[in-house]
């Protein structure tokens, strides 16, 4: 465990993620200038859709100059279709509010919490399933993680503790070991898994100071990184993704099925590849969670199983995610 207080004990922590986090693209006309397609320019929605483009630079790099259907390019550009009110897609998609058993504390399924660790992120997916979600209200970081360390502490059948956001990686580390200080004293909580994009989108973000307090907690640790296609890996990506496993980290990826991205079986068997490559096991392939302004990106499940059996033919069964749907109130993803 390390010791000392969480400001003073990391306070040598590079800066150079915080730097390039700041120097994100917030201008759709400066993204669409970057990758040589300004004259998309007529197509952008007003007010960026009311949620706002935040992509990283590095990101960007990735993505195919002159390409209107870049698969990294249509995950981040605002797009008209975003402001269309489509049947069945709401603004709390998953049922996170009904959920709520603390400030920031998700507790839906037996043995695990969410902790909404922050409300940031380096890179805004324009399919983000909390795109509407209240983060001014609900962000468990608040107060040193008090009211959600008290309400693990009376839970002890929570084992597991997820932290999610927003990226959880938007905060200090030092505001992460704030929470692992606090989990020291609970035996109950065996595991600590962390969702996160910022390996993928912002790789600079597994810097020194997060690896040693990775390393250093003493807990079973869990990285689910969220990457939708292999264009998202280069180098820094695999780096960032070997820094995780030598702090002892267990690497899964979460992708979602996206119409125009990734709902083709070569594709979808490409990534598998590439995450193992990178040493990530692939998890889940989920079902877009129905959120409003979501829906041009939505695949309907008879293709979806089609394309897993595909995945199937073509790959060791260790490379075929489980495609999952999550629904409000079932005691888990539902497999499809």
């Amino acid at each position: 465990m390390i010791t000392g207080s969480p400001a003073s004990r990391l306070s040598h922590a590079a800066p150079d993620w915080r730097a390039a986090w700041r120097d994100a693209v917030t201008d759709p006309l400066e993204l669409l200038s970057m990758v040589g397609l300004p004259h998309l320019a007529a197509a952008l929605p007003a007010d960026d859709a009311g949620f706002a483009m935040r992509v990283p630079r590095g990101f960007v790099a990735r993505m195919t100059h002159g390409d209107a259907r870049d698969p990294l390019l249509l995950q981040v550009l605002p797009q008209l279709a975003e402001a269309e009110d489509v049947p069945g897609f709401s603004r709390d998609a998953v049922g996170d509010l009904a959920a709520r058993d603390a400030q920031g504390l998700l507790h839906k399924y037996q043995g695990r919490a969410l902790l909404i660790a922050s409300g940031s992120c380096a890179v805004n997916c324009r399919y983000c399933f909390r795109r509407h979600f209240p983060y001014g209200e609900e962000i468990a970081a608040a107060g040193a993680w008090r009211q959600a360390l008290a309400h693990v502490a009376a839970d002890t059948s929570i084992e597991e503790l997820i932290l999610s956001g927003g990226d959880p990686l938007s905060l200090a580390t030092g505001k992460l070991a704030e929470l692992t200080d606090g989990l020291s004293a609970l035996p109950h909580v065996r595991r600590l898994r962390i969702h996160t994009r910022l390996p993928v989108v912002l790789p600079e973000r597994i810097d020194d100071a997060f690896t040693q307090w990775l390393e250093a907690v003493p807990l079973q640790k869990v990285v689910v990184l969220h990457a939708n296609h292999a264009n998202e890996f280069d180098g820094d990506v695999d780096d960032a993704c070997r820094r995780l496993r030598d702090a002892g980290a267990t690497l899964l990826n979460q992708s979602v099925l996206l119409a125009g991205v990734n709902d083709d079986a070569e594709t979808l068997s490409a990534l598998s590849e590439r995450l193992f490559a990178a040493g990530v096991l692939p998890y889940y392939l989920h079902q877009l969670d129905r959120v409003q302004g979501a829906a041009h990106f939505e695949v309907d499940d008879a293709r979806a199983l089609a394309l897993v059996q595909a995945m199937r033919e073509r790959l060791p069964g260790y490379l075929v995610p489980r495609l999952v749907r999550e629904e409000q109130g079932e005691p888990s993803k539902t497999p499809l």
